[in-house]
Order: C-alpha cells, then structure tokens, then sequence
C-alpha cells in the first residue's frame, strides 16, 4: 500500500477514536447543560492531535500541533458565535473551513516558503472530500439523543469523516510517482543523486 494512503487510514482511526471519546464524555460524562467554553477546550484538543498527526510527517509535531488546535479553537469559537442565527448547520462550513486552513498549515509544516495557491487547492480539495464525508455521516447526532448514541457508529462514521481529509494532505504525488522514478521526493519533486531536493 502507498505510504500515503496507509498514514491516511492510520490518521483516520486515529482520529475517530479521540472523537469518539469526545462524544462519549460529551454524552455520559460532562454535566449537562454545557458552557461553551467546554466546546472550545473540546475543538483545541481534537484539533492539537490533528496536527499531531500532520507534524509528524513533517517531523515538526509540536507546530502542528500548536497550529492546528489554534485552528479547531477558533472554529469552536465561530461555531457558538454563529449557531444561534443558523442553527447546527453552521457547522458544515467551519467543518470546511477547517480543513482549508489545515491544508495551509499542512504545507507550511513542510516548505519554507508556502505556495500559497498550492497550499489553497490542496486544503480546497481536503474540505470538499471532508465536507461531503462529513456531512454524509452527520445523522448520528440526529435526534439529538446522547443517552441512545451507539459509539462503535460514531467511530466508523468519525473514520469515514476523516479520511478524505487526511488523504487529500497526506498522499502526495510522490505515492504514485515513486514506482517510474525513483528520485522523487516526498513532496513530489524530483531530487538530485544525493537526497537533497
């Protein structure tokens, strides 16, 4: 299997099992009703291990990290900002917006200098394949019903929610590259004889 394609499915899993857990303290543990600054804490955390996960592959995890919790923070924040005027469905957008502006970060953890429309299309593309995922899986919380909630559900439907995202930044050219030539470098370039890119 493409490297990219197996970190993606492992980021997935990932994910979907601190998610889960999050739905279950959400539903079971957390005294209800709840502020909104648990929503807040609960957004910076998912987010700090999303960029976990993609600093890692930069082998740069406490910037992805920092970066990407700052990111789920503040979609938390627009989240309780806006759902008074449109309801839960705001959260499809930020959902989107999210994975544009990991796609930004994602980029930034590996080049230097950020080619900012590179950066844009391939977090685009991340939000499309994460939003449409997303939303495909979002009736598990509908009826709103924590006490009912089957969380091996919530995981499989968490795992169908992140991949498209994760394997939209982290399966790069050089996954199906590598086989014709074999100085191709992780993000796609072609590399001198002696590693450098």
């Amino acid at each position: 299997m493409k490297p990219g394609v197996t970190a993606s499915i492992v980021a997935a899993l990932m994910m979907a099992g601190v998610s889960t857990l999050g739905d279950f303290l959400w539903a079971d543990v957390l005294p209800r009703p709840h502020p909104a600054f648990y929503g807040v804490i609960h957004g910076g955390i998912l987010f700090l291990c999303v960029g976990l996960i993609l600093g890692a592959s930069a082998r740069r995890p406490l910037t992805g990290a920092i970066g990407a919790a700052a990111i789920g923070a503040l979609a938390s924040v627009g989240f309780y900002a806006f759902v008074p005027f449109a309801g839960y469905s705001v959260m499809f957008p930020l959902w989107i917006g999210v994975w544009v502006a990991l796609g930004v970060l994602h980029e930034s953890l590996h080049v230097r200098r950020v080619a900012l429309r590179f950066a844009l299309t391939r977090g685009g593309l991340a939000a499309i394949a994460a939003g449409s995922a997303f939303y495909l899986v979002s009736g598990i919380w509908f009826p709103f019903d924590p006490q009912g909630w089957d969380f091996t559900v919530h995981f499989g439907a968490w795992t169908i929610a992140y991949f498209p995202g994760f394997a939209a930044l982290l399966i790069s050219r050089s996954d199906f590259r590598r086989r014709t030539n074999p100085n191709v470098g992780r993000s796609g370039a072609v590399v001198g004889t002696d590693g450098s890119d």
